[in-house]
């Protein structure tokens, strides 16, 4: 089958320039583009939507060049004066903002425009057009895709802020400046309402059978995961901080809504593969080797990497989150490796692991492009960090793509697709909302016929790991929340789900790296050292306003709590 790629090109894209003055003011024409010729034309009309999808976000280096999860105990970043790190210090201000994403209400205010304008668009002239068929199956469902990107961008917004300024029309700079803030959970039932109405028969489960079938585009199964995460953030302890149980219950509802449609199915192929059943949604982007060339070990990159410490590093604290096969814990001590596993080998302490740890983390001895990764003392990727060493004693390897040659003449490209959302999620969104809203891992009703331990092991399973058995409220819960943590390793989930659950006063103080030595014996002797303390407060649960934008418009105020 012949399929074609939603792939966000700037250069296959109408020349749009930003006249931004105020933060949502965005000029989605040129001077040789005039609004009313682009609405004129399919192929224009179709390129002003795949306008809007550009500003669906993604995290291959969403923070100068860093990966959100810098920002938190997962990793550290090589560089460490990079804006990511005021994530970690008491650098982040007002003032001084970072991953702020302001750009995204230039995103809504294109979905908006787009949203306005197509209501009124007629192609009538077209119909004896051979393409007029095809146009018009297209055209159908391009309101509410633009509906639904726009629901995204407030939910990126929202939870960033909490409470968010929410325009739902163009408008002039004047009104921009005086919009005021809506409350979080009117954000949140907007966002439902939106997915609601266009999941219900508005959007197709697949453009499978749709010309030019596209791969790329929203789907009557993104509308019920934007619903599901939505409500998923609304009933945690960040914005419900009474739990109250109703709104665990909607979340619940809302994941048993996407697991009943029988649309998806769990994978353990789904980075890059465009037929996986597990993506609900992924950006598509055109290839390219920068993500590599970055975090690619040094020795691999042919001397083509100059800015030698744009890496990020997994940490010590997500290393110790991976259990053995067995399902063990493990953990690194200053006196070495600990486990109750009897097939725990300390002296090969990464055999045996849980299997998404070999897709997530290059450790010492790990094999890589027909060679071993050595960063023991003395090892050929044992360099200082500012020469392209590594901090922690481990390199990415989620998202790197091991073909990718920087060979001269003989130079590989390929294309990283980021994925918005997989089925994973519904079921541990499942999971956790299940057992928040009744307490017991195993309940289950005629409503609610899969419980949240059944949602979590089929995870486990299809990971390859063993099943957790029940035990109390608070013990599930902590191996839901180490679920989370590996199956979605540098997925951006996990700077995220520290601040949905309120926890980072527990883990976003200390950061962790390992320590290599090679004996004469060729064994490895491995310690656990702090590599970095880190500053954390209260305030860091949401983002700062940017004061400019307050100067801008006074009704932002009031500032978010602590800032």
């Amino acid at each position: 089958m012949k399929k074609s790629y939603l792939i966000l090109l700037l250069s296959t894209l109408l020349a749009l320039t930003s006249t931004a003055c105020d933060y949502l003011d965005f000029d989605e024409t040129n001077n040789l583009n005039t609004k009313e010729n682009i609405y004129k034309y399919f192929n224009t009309t179709k390129s002003m939507l795949t306008h809007v999808y550009s500003y669906v976000p993604q995290d291959f280096g969403a923070v100068g060049g860093a990966m959100r999860d810098c920002g938190c105990d997962d990793a550290e970043y090589g560089n460490t004066s990079a804006a990511v790190q005021y994530f970690n210090t008491n650098a982040w201000s007002p003032i001084k903002t970072l991953d702020n994403n302001w750009d995204l209400y230039e995103g809504i205010r294109a979905a908006n425009s787009f949203i306005k304008e197509i209501a009124e668009v007629d192609f009538s002239r077209f119909e004896n057009n051979v393409n007029y068929e095809e146009w018009m199956s297209q055209l159908k469902y391009f309101p509410y895709e633009a509906r639904m990107l726009r629901a995204l961008f407030f939910f990126e917004l929202a939870r960033r802020y909490g409470d968010i300024a929410m325009p739902l029309t163009v408008l002039t700079a004047e009104e921009a400046n005086t919009i005021a803030k809506t409350p979080f959970h009117e954000v949140i039932d907007f966002i439902v309402k939106e997915c609601t109405e266009c999941a219900d028969d508005k959007l197709p489960v697949s453009y499978a059978s749709i010309a030019p079938k596209e791969i790329g585009r929203i789907t009557k199964g993104f509308a019920l995961a934007l619903k599901s995460k939505a409500l998923l953030y609304a009933a945690s302890p960040l914005h419900n901080p009474e739990q109250n149980t109703d709104r665990w219950i909607a979340s619940a509802k809302a994941a048993r809504e996407i697991i009943s449609t029988g649309y998806y199915s769990l994978s353990t192929d789904n980075d890059n593969n465009i037929d996986s059943r597990e993506v609900v949604f992924m950006r598509m982007n055109p290839q390219d080797y920068t993500f590599e060339l970055n975090n690619f070990p040094l020795r691999f990159v042919n001397g083509r990497r100059t800015k030698l410490a744009n890496s990020v590093y997994p940490s010590q604290n997500l290393v110790d989150a991976f259990q053995t096969r067995n399902g063990y814990e493990v953990r690194l001590t200053e006196s070495g490796w600990k486990s109750d596993d009897p097939e725990f080998n300390p002296a090969k302490p990464y055999d045996n692991r849980d299997p998404r740890f070999y897709k997530t983390v290059l450790y010492n001895t790990a094999p890589f492009k027909g060679k071993t990764i050595e960063v023991f003392a003395g090892g050929k990727d044992d360099f200082p960090v500012q020469e392209g060493g590594t901090p922690t004693g481990y390199f990415l390897r989620k998202h790197l793509q091991e073909n990718t040659s920087f060979e001269t003449d003989r130079e590989v490209k390929l294309m990283h697709h980021w994925i918005i959302y997989r089925y994973a999620e519904t079921l541990l969104t499942y999971a956790e909302s299940m057992v928040e809203a009744f307490n017991n891992p195993s309940y289950t009703s005629e409503e609610f016929p899969l419980s949240a331990i059944e949602a979590l092991n089929m995870v486990r399973t299809n990971a390859g790991m063993p099943q957790v058995t029940a035990g109390s409220k608070d013990e599930f819960i902590a191996a839901l929340r180490n679920e989370w943590r590996v199956e979605f390793a540098f997925e951006d989930h996990r700077f995220w789900d520290v601040r949905r659950w309120k926890i980072g006063d527990q883990t976003q103080k200390e950061l962790y790296a390992a320590s290599v030595v090679k004996s004469a014996d060729g064994s490895f002797k491995y310690q656990r050292s702090l590599y970095e303390m880190r500053n954390w407060s209260e305030k860091k649960y949401l983002y700062p306003i940017p004061q400019n934008e307050i100067y801008n418009n006074p009704n932002l105020l009031p500032q978010n709590l602590g800032w």
